[in-house]
């Protein structure tokens, strides 16, 4: 068998020999493109005229090549070729030099085009022992992720699936193959809901993924009422759980899910965990829970009785209740900071509404990108109804649903886009005003139909149930509420007896289970919005009679004062009402001829008033409004 250079040689041979010995129709058979029986290689001859200027010219070729101009050429799929190439030699194990050996499989491959993928490789073939091996076995790497990395290299496409991310993360991180591993990150991220996300977190620790980790731990913090209602969090260590509660971030709807979930962790495993009792405790803003939830729940919890130290936290959270005023506000420790939690974009939530009749629509404005979009729908037609946010769900209580006063209570699921149905209050009640107050909904006045109402209701989420409370000392139909240091306000309104819009405003004590009368506004409202900002309570629009207000006021509980703000741009009464990042929103509403769809936004700081650029598709008065977080 000859050599692959003296079989070259012989070719370049003969391609002289036939060269110097032909003449005349030979050399033009040449000339044109035709060779002789045997000959191996076809060799064309330009002639000087066809090398002219135009010739030269750079024309796209379909074959990715392009003409030259100046001497310079370039292929642009040549590269994509030659990995190609290499590929179907690496396939048929041709001219391979390395064989790499994982779960005792062997995968053949070219050193060169490793190192130069890889600089954990590059090291490998250029500095260490491993340059003058020509088998490498590779500890701790799964063999189908080390397989699927090779032909990523020659191949540049990995599929990531369910299946293989977590082998196929850790064998990329350790063969710094950086850009699969952020492909891993990313598709961890779109997998994170409240099962999982501790584990991915710790995941993403263990392997130096900064960025998962970020955002495993902003989820966390985020969803933290559903991520404690799984295993994950019952089989965390007690320094894990201290890390997870001490966060300032968490998002909850009251500290009383801190308490339960701390509690539910050391039932779990008593007698090991018991001794992490204190040291979990600390973490738990016991002050900032109800005075009814500590003396109810707290105080009588077996755990706690026999700890000295969390009998302390007890009584420190008791006097911090007992305390009025300024006092209040000078006793600070580190379980009285309210947490402040970083979250989701935003939307805003407009549901229902009277457009000019009951409508069932739902739409959502987006903050970030400035834009309206629709949402799934009610199951009913429903206006002049209470809206509350409590956890992840929006509840749409009472109102008027075309035909009759309603008390049914429909259950908005973002995450999903789906509505349910939930227990039905007491009494029918449309141009009711509702809040949530320690973690419960409050239902309060309105309209049954017949007459406006005094009466009030109390929602509990942990039994589904609604219950009477006690009962107001005016009538109002119309009213609007706001919560101001744990305490309900039910401002204005329309008490249908006297025929009169109120100025007057009332104040309900939950623990105490009772209304009593503050300073009356200056002006009288009814079916004014209401929203509260850094704990003052503002009143906006509303009418007297056939007067629509564009006036708004404000009402300090430390002074048991009002003092106006800023006119809105527009009257409106019925409007929708919802707080937001330092600022009120005020939505659609009537000004006594139309509905409106326009939406104004309040900054306290300077006192003035702007219109969102863009507003509702349709105008709505009496519609709830909520801000939520963007479903991800």
């Amino acid at each position: 068998m000859i050599s692959f250079i003296q079989y070259t040689l012989n070719i370049m041979s003969n391609l002289s020999n036939s060269h110097n010995s032909n003449t005349g129709s030979s050399q033009n058979s040449a000339a044109e493109g035709t060779m002789e029986r045997g000959s191996c290689i076809l060799v064309r001859y330009a002639s000087q005229n066809s090398l002219d200027e135009s010739s030269q010219k750079q024309l796209p070729r379909s074959n990715g090549k392009d003409k030259t101009v100046g001497g310079a050429y370039r292929n642009n799929v040549h590269t994509q070729r030659s990995f190609e190439a290499m590929n179907n030699m690496r396939e048929q194990n041709l001219l391979c030099d390395v064989i790499l050996v994982a779960d005792g499989m062997e995968i053949p491959a070219h050193k060169m085009v490793l190192a130069s993928c890889s600089p954990y490789f590059y090291a490998m073939f250029t500095g260490f022992e491993e340059s003058r091996q020509d088998r490498i076995t590779l500890q701790g790497v799964d063999h189908r992720a080390l397989q699927l990395l090779i032909e990523y290299v020659y191949t540049s496409v990995v599929e990531v699936t369910e299946d293989n991310v977590q082998v196929l993360l850790t064998a990329a991180n350790l063969l710094q193959l950086t850009d699969v591993r952020d492909a891993c990150c990313d598709y961890l991220q779109t997998q994170l809901d409240p099962s999982n996300c501790l584990g991915i977190r710790d995941f993403a620790d263990i392997h130096g993924c900064i960025d998962l980790l970020n955002y495993a731990e902003t989820y966390i913090e985020q969803h933290f009422s559903e991520v404690v209602q799984f295993d994950e969090f019952l089989n965390l260590t007690s320094e894990q759980v201290v890390n997870l509660i001490k966060s300032d971030r968490l998002s909850v709807p009251s500290e009383e899910k801190v308490y339960e979930c701390v509690i539910s962790w050391l039932q779990y495993d008593i007698c090991t965990r018991q001794s992490f009792l204190a040291d979990l405790m600390e973490h738990v803003r016991l002050p900032l829970l109800s005075q009814e939830y500590l003396v109810q729940r707290v105080e009588k919890e077996q755990l706690l009785k026999g700890d000295l130290q969390c009998k302390d936290f007890i009584i420190e959270a008791l006097k911090y209740h007992l305390l009025k005023g300024e006092l209040k506000t000078t006793f600070k420790t580190p379980r009285t900071i309210p947490r402040q939690p970083v979250g989701l974009p935003k939307v805003l939530l407009v549901i229902g509404g009277q457009a000019p009749k009951a409508i069932r629509s739902v739409e959502c404005y987006d903050l970030r990108e400035e834009r309206w979009y629709q949402v799934a729908e009610m199951p009913t037609r429903r206006c002049r109804a209470g809206l509350a946010v409590l956890g992840d769900r929006v509840y749409a209580i009472g109102g008027f649903n075309g035909s009759l006063r309603v008390r049914t209570v429909d259950v908005y699921d973002p995450v999903q886009d789906q509505w349910s149905t939930c227990n039905s209050m007491e009494a029918r009640r449309s141009t009711l005003g509702v809040a949530v107050l320690n973690g419960c909904i409050f239902a309060v006045g309105g309209f049954d139909g017949s007459s406006g109402l005094s009466s009030a209701e109390m929602f509990d989420p942990r039994t589904h149930e609604w219950r009477l409370i006690a009962s107001m000392s005016t009538r109002r139909s119309s009213v609007g509420v706001g919560v101001v240091n744990g305490l309900l306000y039910a401002v204005g309104g329309y008490d249908g007896a006297s025929r009169q819009c109120l100025a007057s405003v009332e104040r309900y004590n939950p623990a105490l289970d009772t209304w009593t009368q503050v300073s009356e506004m200056t002006d009288r409202r009814s079916g004014a919005g209401v929203g509260v900002l850094d704990n003052i309570l503002y009143a906006v629009g509303g009418h007297d009679g056939p007067l629509v207000r564009k006036s708004v006021e404000a009402y300090n509980a430390e002074t048991n004062t009002w003092h106006k703000v800023a006119d809105m741009a527009f009257c409106r009464r019925n409007a929708g009402v919802v707080a937001h990042m330092g600022m009120l929103f005020v939505v659609g509403g009537d000004d006594g001829t139309s509905n409106l769809a326009s939406v104004e936004v309040y900054t306290p700081e300077t006192n003035t008033w702007r219109l969102l650029p863009a507003s509702m598709s349709i105008g709505r008065s009496y519609a709830g409004v909520a801000m939520i977080d963007k479903p991800m």
